[in-house]
């Protein structure tokens, strides 16, 4: 069996959808799935990672040719807002092109059971889920970078942490905001800024966040944000999946979520700390809009609550534990059985 594994925009697109590719195609290496990266119909499955309408136009070739199309849905309308500048405007037609787009498929992967009631609107294909997954040897030896990584940033343990682009809709308010209400505790969002592609609002919060809170930009080594964050907290309002959770989950790290939907198989309390969306129409504390329709205070208090160390480590290891099924080994065989079912 060979298959067509084609990424639109592979050269441009980073993040959580890149490193998905990322991770499927070392699956395929585990496997002994034999691919390609090119869009070819001299294949027994086209699989596209992103259906821009060069991938669309391929989808069309193949089923024509009597090639199976396979769709993964990284992006929808819902989780498109609040990202980079003009997002917010492009999210609206996005839907119906998407709709069309993942409608060209033979079959749907979705990242998470939420992401297929989300795809669920959007096209009648069968689904199938299938995790990002967690490549445990991208973290391999984090550890001893701790110490370099603190006095980089000058950080103090317990360091509140996040990774990945910096984005609103990955809950910048909420981080800026907590921050602000916990002066005695580090902040730290690892990962690119990109100011260029970020709307006024984004690049206000992050030039008044307060002095405890830091945003270091690109990282060369990702392991060491993992070594110098102590507590994850991850506020965002809308993920189809979260590898950078996984990741952190697999490193040991207890997490704080906002309790949506996409979370809805971790365990409150075993395996996570959640923080409920409800969101007032009030603002905050200190007068002024930055938290209106947030739930900063639970936050907060979420995190108050880690300063334990021994509590850290008893959530950190019940994390650990939890992430196994995710490993890029347990999820492997999936994609076989998923190819060998179309062809």
């Amino acid at each position: 069996m060979k298959v067509s594994h084609y990424f639109e925009f592979e050269e441009h697109v980073t993040g959580g959808i890149a490193a998905s590719v990322g991770h499927q195609r070392k699956m395929f290496d585990r496997a002994g799935i034999e691919y390609t990266t090119e869009p070819t119909l001299d294949a027994d499955v086209l699989h596209c990672n992103l259906m821009g309408p060069r991938s669309v136009w391929h989808a069309r070739r193949a089923r024509k040719a009597g090639v199976p199309v396979v769709a993964h849905t990284h992006v929808t309308a819902e989780d498109f807002g609040d990202s980079f500048r003009f997002t917010n405007a492009l999210a609206r037609p996005l839907k119906p092109y998407l709709r069309r787009a993942y409608g060209l498929a033979d079959r749907l992967i979705c990242p998470s059971e939420y992401n297929r009631d989300l795809i669920r609107g959007y096209a009648d294909v069968p689904t199938t889920v299938v995790s990002n997954g967690v490549d445990r040897e991208k973290l391999a030896g984090f550890e001893p970078l701790e110490d370099e990584y603190r006095e980089r940033y000058d950080l103090d343990p317990p360091t509140v942490f996040l990774v990945g682009h910096v984005i609103k809709r990955k809950g910048l308010e909420t981080f800026v905001e907590t921050a602000h209400r916990m002066p005695d505790i580090d902040f730290v969002w690892f990962g690119p800024i990109d100011r260029s592609l970020k709307g006024r609002e984004t690049t206000r919060l992050i030039d008044e966040a307060p002095a405890n809170c830091t945003f270091t930009g690109f990282v060369d080594d990702i392991r060491g944000a993992y070594a110098a964050g102590d507590i994850f907290c991850f506020p965002t309002h809308e993920e189809n999946e979260g590898i950078a959770l996984l990741e952190a989950m697999a490193a040991g790290k207890p997490v704080v979520v906002r309790d949506i939907e996409t979370f809805s198989w971790l365990e409150d309390g075993e395996d996570c700390l959640k923080v409920s969306d409800e969101r007032g129409s009030g603002g905050s504390e200190r007068g002024d809009d930055r938290a209106r329709g947030d739930n900063v205070p639970e936050f907060v208090e979420a995190i108050d609550g880690l300063r334990d160390a021994e509590r850290r480590a008893e959530l950190g290891a019940n994390a650990a534990e939890r992430s196994e099924a995710f490993s890029l080994d347990a999820i492997a065989d999936r994609y076989r059985s998923l190819y060998a079912d179309l062809v």
